[in-house]
């Protein structure tokens, strides 16, 4: 993917705990990484609000329940993990 140098302006604070955090990634990864990242939520901001424009806003018992399905699809997953991590142990 081709690639184009811009400059932007930066707080001099936040650029030195970016700095810290970038690593061996450098700074243009690591803001390229975070432009993505604003870029993803921004679009599915879009997304909800124009769902909730065509079916309404969503109400707190259908909140509830997604909550309560994530729930369980993390307790799931930390239950694999643990199963897994129990496999590679027996066999090692």
């Amino acid at each position: 993917m081709a690639s184009k140098k811009v400059t932007v302006t930066i707080p001099e604070d936040l650029l030195e705990e970016i700095r810290a955090e970038a690593d061996e990634r450098g700074i243009s990864a690591y803001v390229t990484e975070a432009l993505r990242s604003k870029r993803d939520r921004d679009r599915l901001l879009e997304l909800v609000q124009w769902l909730e424009e065509e079916h309404g806003p969503v109400t707190g018992s259908e909140r509830a329940a997604a909550y309560d399905s994530l729930d369980s699809l993390d307790a799931e997953h930390e239950r694999r993990q643990a199963a897994a991590a129990k496999r590679a142990g027996e066999a090692a």
